[in-house]
């Protein structure tokens, strides 16, 4: 067995995943699923159930987007008001502004169904592991401080911690992780492919040049004066991202 199968083995024991979905027969399915690799299950059937449930303990939330009552979108929002867990939406709907709408509400993946459970567990483990060596990171030494700096923007590499105009930002990881390669590399122009396997780490499709986008935009949103004309993360058209 190798290091990465060893890491996900490990991880599987501590992690708690809710899964959130109104349709009793899925969310079964799910749960016997990941319960049979080794996950910690907890369920609810709507919005409300799920704020009640998330907490510190909780590694990943699967999210259904079309829920009665509060939708997984609205949900997702009060979510990251108390928490940055990793939220995997799974959406009945393909049209590309739904899944938009998940991810600017703060959704780090989305599964359109029907999706194949193999699917699903790649997902499952690639949020896992990314938020495993995320908040490992966080929590490390700060003694030893190391500075990044461009324009109005720093940020310590040793802390994951980002400031501009000497006020500190909350980046989600995929934010900071962008800013983070881009400030490291002051001069290169970056094609969206590029991005997206460099970051997440999985083969680009043609839906994931929309997952880029709109982590760019949120991140113009948090960092750049007028987001709707950033100087500091510029557009590069027809060949990606630089910072200006």
């Amino acid at each position: 067995m190798g290091i990465c199968s060893l890491e996900d083995e490990r991880m599987k024991m501590d992690n708690h995943i809710l899964v959130v979905e109104d349709d009793a027969a899925i969310r079964e399915g799910v749960r016997i699923l990941l319960e049979g690799e080794g996950y910690i299950v907890q369920e609810a059937e709507d919005g409300y159930q799920c704020l009640k449930k998330v907490s510190d303990d909780i590694d990943l939330v699967i999210l259904d987007i079309m829920m009665p009552g509060i939708s997984g979108i609205k949900t997702c929002e009060e979510i990251r008001k108390i928490s940055h867990v990793p939220v995997l939406f799974l959406t009945a709907k393909s049209q590309e502004s739904d899944k938009l709408l998940g991810l600017m509400a703060g959704g780090d993946d989305y599964l359109v169904k029907p999706f194949s459970y193999a699917e699903l567990l790649a997902r499952v483990k690639a949020l896992l592991r990314r938020y495993h060596v995320y908040s490992q990171t966080l929590q490390g030494e700060k003694t030893k401080e190391h500075w990044i700096e461009y324009g109005k923007v720093k940020v310590n590499t040793q802390c994951n911690e980002v400031f501009r105009n000497e006020k500190e930002i909350s980046l989600r990881e995929m934010e900071y992780r962008i800013l983070l390669l881009m400030m490291e590399n002051p001069k290169k122009v970056f094609s969206v492919k590029n991005l997206y396997e460099s970051l997440w780490e999985e083969p680009f499709l043609y839906s994931s040049g929309n997952t880029v986008m709109v982590h760019i935009r949120r991140l113009r949103m948090k960092i750049e004066d007028d987001p709707q004309k950033p100087k500091m993360i510029q557009t590069v058209w027809g060949k990606g991202y630089r910072l200006g």
